[in-house]
């Protein structure tokens, strides 16, 4: 990797995720934060030997890649705050890389707020990026380069897996992956308050729902197999997870969760 400096306006957790993983691939001290929480911005700086920038206008002078961690009901201010520092390096020949991970706010949308021509990504982070385990979707304006591109998708893959998209998916995939571990997590409360009911202890019981999810998982990714195969390996017949199986169908496990993506995902595009 090269020197490039990078800005993060937002030190929340998805903000502090992604920076944390571009410091396994840049230098920690190329990493500058921003945050209307001062406070905060200084102690997530401290904590990855990272700088912190005394406001949006100045991450928006100096970053290469300047990361928009921000709500999406945020995001007007910051960008109308920072658009006369966009327009002007973006006159000069030497326009930053905006990066947004708002929802709902399109690439045209961010370029209309601080001036057409300047090279935009939308990702669309989730969760286990904080334990570099994440799913990170990416859409790159026709502005940025392949390498640039290529560029800030090695930053994000400290973070987790990186997966190139086209703009018009990030709606879905926000439904899906984005807001899909909370999902996750439901499900696996409610695995281990069964396995409590049957008289596992609690920690036992949610030791064995995680290990068994995050198991389950690895087998779809590293087999290569379907779902659907796979869940007929474990159903035996006249069994206990066909049993199981059949009760989920009763109360119909599966029509809800695609609900539950769908709700997400028309969310989306509300916002």
């Amino acid at each position: 990797m090269g020197t490039a400096i990078i800005a993060c306006i937002g030190s929340g957790n998805m903000g502090f995720a992604l920076m944390k993983g571009a410091a396994t691939v840049i230098s920690p001290k190329s990493i500058g934060f921003t945050d209307a929480d001062a406070q905060k911005a200084r102690a997530q700086a401290a904590a990855l030997g990272a700088a912190v920038y005394a406001s949006n206008t100045e991450a928006a002078e100096k970053g290469d890649f300047i990361f928009l961690a921000v709500k999406p009901q945020v995001l007007a201010n910051v960008l109308a705050e920072i658009a006369p520092v966009i327009k002007k390096r973006l006159s000069a020949g030497n326009a930053p890389i905006l990066v947004s991970m708002a929802a709902g706010w399109t690439i045209g949308k961010i370029q209309a707020a601080v001036g057409n021509g300047v090279p935009v990504a939308r990702i669309m982070p989730n969760t286990p990026a904080l334990v570099s385990k994440g799913l990170i979707a990416l859409a790159a304006s026709p502005e940025l380069s392949a390498e640039k591109t290529t560029e800030l998708e090695t930053m994000l893959k400290g973070a987790g897996a990186v997966d190139r998209i086209d703009e018009r998916y990030l709606n879905a995939v926000t439904g899906l992956s984005g807001s899909g571990p909370a999902f996750a997590y439901l499900f696996m409360e409610a695995l281990a308050d069964g396995g409590v009911l049957a008289g596992l202890p609690r920690d036992k019981a949610l030791l064995y729902a995680a290990q068994t999810v995050f198991g389950s998982a690895s087998m779809v990714l590293e087999s290569g197999k379907h779902p659907g195969e796979l869940k007929d390996m474990v159903c035996s017949p006249g069994g206990t997870t066909i049993a199981g199986i059949a009760a989920l169908e009763e109360g119909s496990f599966r029509s809800t969760v695609i609900q539950a993506v769908k709700a997400a995902w028309q969310r989306a595009g509300e916002l």
